[in-house]
């Protein structure tokens, strides 16, 4: 079975000398196997095509992808997104009193896979010429549980609950108070309110919340409503620990009498969220197959080996390790910065540090919960901002990544990128290093006004660990908007850059895997969010994390074959013993 996609975003007609066509030797024999419609957009008949794949090499903007697939997935066609359009095959089957939870890259299509069950899309099967219907799609499922799930959905006898992925938007949908917003879904939602703490900000208006404040109100409407099976769409998004983990529990407890189906890309949460595990693989805005389901812990150790031995399908070139053991408690090099105890007060918030010093080689990880100083700290370290007590004195070059990305730039990620980093892109050790794991290439003509989240932080990281002369990087949330793949890539980019490089590092993150990947010490906040904040560290990782952890309230194991850190269930044996040791992070 062999697919033809064209990514529309990235045909540009008009800036090229239409290559697929000219070099195409089905056209240059008089066969119509590449022309263009009326936009001039490339369109490729999958009939005609001999998957040469001239057409995707001759191509300036790597525009198409000629994808030879297994002739068995012709038969598990679900939906096609147009000529020459995205495909999805195959679908999961929720059931009652079972978490499930999607895995896999963005672009693979699992926001379909939500709004197929949801209802919101009747899947084409393929023939996206005609109006669908439901009649063929529970035709095709017939005899299997997925038939009845379908007919249900199709009689609106399932009602549906979804949260959406961009929380950001939900402002611009819903107008008012914090409060109207909730009363309309339910008329006591004062218990809600309470569990994910929404209290302080009831009164609010939405356009006045925070990106946390947002994700727990949508958690919150999505299910205070009436519904047979919950949807949520990277729940976990701009949470931190603490509150990704009172998400988590709802969503469990939810999950004991209803359908709920869960996209999460922090293995960490999927892991403590989850009952089983659908990986899904495929191209990036070209297909996706949604896989058999698996446990929970057996899904995850597939997904960070790479290779679905059941599909026999290798979808990394290599398997993500992680340490069999914390980092060293002692960290020899030569000492790159010191910084001496800072305040920093505002109106309705003060900040308190203690002295630190950080070594070359080293990348420090920053934790703690939301609202706490995090950001004020990075800032104060970058020269954003003065400190109230105490002198920031760096004389090494700081390079900074903010939390929040804006680039008023315009035009394309590669006019950019030359224009921001000039001699850095010819870098042999930057292209191995940064720029092909972040896959900067496949951006380099979007315009950057047009990149998603994902893309946007891939190139702000990358600009970040391009300058040059650059010993000390200050990287806040790097991992936001980031799939569980792209996170373990710029995990590996930023612990190589450091390295090699004998550079260091500051990394603010919530994701525990993302931590744990990159960071050699820890350095902690505590203190009552937005009132007061306590920075203390850099501590060495397994001080530090147990530090951390236990203001948490949680304890973590290794995982026996691929070393991850696992949430320990809350009062279980081991949560306890770990517990009564001290040894909050994980035990040997």
């Amino acid at each position: 079975m062999r697919i033809a996609v064209v990514l529309k975003d990235r045909c540009q007609p008009k800036k090229c000398q239409t290559e697929c066509i000219r070099f195409c030797p089905r056209v240059r024999s008089g066969e119509r196997t590449v022309v263009q419609d009326e936009k001039g957009k490339a369109i490729v008949s999958e009939e005609l095509c001999v998957g040469c794949g001239i057409c995707v090499h001759k191509c300036p903007f790597g525009a198409l992808k000629i994808i030879g697939l297994p002739e068995a997935l012709k038969d598990d066609l679900i939906h096609q997104f147009g000529k020459n359009g995205f495909r999805l095959f195959r679908l999961p089957t929720p059931r009652a009193g079972e978490t499930i939870g999607l895995l896999g890259p963005n672009g693979i299509g699992k926001t379909t896979v939500l709004g197929i069950l949801s209802g919101q899309i009747i899947p084409n099967l393929g023939d996206y010429e005609k109006t669908p219907d439901w009649a063929a799609s529970i035709e095709k499922f017939s005899g299997t549980e997925l038939h009845d799930y379908l007919v249900r959905i199709k009689d609106k006898k399932i009602i549906a609950s979804l949260k959406p992925q961009y929380v950001d938007k939900l402002p611009k949908v819903h107008a008012g108070k914090v409060r109207d917003l909730l009363s309309k879904v339910s008329g006591d939602y004062s218990d809600m309110a309470e569990k994910l703490e929404l209290n302080p900000c009831l009164g609010q208006n939405l356009t006045e919340l925070s990106g946390g404040e947002l994700q727990r109100v949508a958690v919150a409407a999505t299910i205070l409503k009436p519904a047979d099976i919950y949807f949520f769409d990277e729940p976990s998004s701009y949470l931190d620990i603490n509150q990704r983990l009172r998400v988590a529990r709802i969503i469990r407890a939810l999950s004991e009498s209803k359908r709920v189906v869960v996209v999460e890309h922090d293995l960490a949460a999927l892991d403590f969220l989850a009952d089983t595990v659908h990986l899904m693989y495929g191209s990036e805005a070209a297909y996706g197959v949604v896989g058999q389901p698996r446990s929970v812990r057996n899904g995850i150790n597939t997904y960070l080996d790479g290779y679905m031995r059941e599909e026999n399908i290798r979808f990394r070139d290599r398997p993500i390790r992680f340490e069999t053991k914390a980092p060293r408690d002692d960290w020899k090099g030569q000492l790159l910065m010191e910084f001496p105890a800072l305040q920093k007060r505002f109106k309705n918030f003060t900040l308190r540090t203690e002295t630190g010093k950080v070594r070359r080689g080293e990348v420090v990880g920053v934790v703690g919960p939301n609202a706490t100083g995090k950001t004020t700290f990075v800032k104060m370290l970058a020269g954003e901002i003065e400190p109230t007590k105490g002198e920031v004195a760096i004389k090494a070059r700081v390079s900074y990544k903010p939390q929040y990305i804006k680039m008023d730039f315009e035009g394309t990620v590669g006019d950019l990128m030359l224009t921001t980093l000039g001699g850095m892109l010819d870098d042999l050790f930057f292209k191995a290093e940064v720029e092909r794991p972040l896959n900067i290439r496949n951006l380099w003509d979007k315009q950057v006004q047009e990149l998603s989240g994902g893309e946007l932080q891939r190139v702000a990281l990358a600009l970040a660990l391009g300058v040059k002369d650059a010993e000390v990087f200050l990287l806040d949330e790097p991992s936001a908007y980031l799939d569980s793949n792209q996170r373990m890539e710029a995990a590996n980019a930023i612990r190589r850059v450091m390295e090699k490089a004998s550079r260091s590092a500051f990394i603010v993150d919530h994701d525990i895997y993302f931590l744990d990947l990159v960071s050699d010490s820890i350095m902690v906040f505590d203190g009552k969010p937005s009132v007061e904040g306590h920075g203390a560290g850099p501590f060495a990782m397994r001080e530090g994390m147990n530090r951390f952890l236990k203001n948490v309230g949680i304890t973590f194991r290794r995982d026996a074959d691929t070393k991850r850190p696992r949430i320990n269930k809350l009062n279980s044996a081991l949560d306890k013993e770990q517990k009564h040791s001290g040894e909050y992070y994980y035990s040997e």
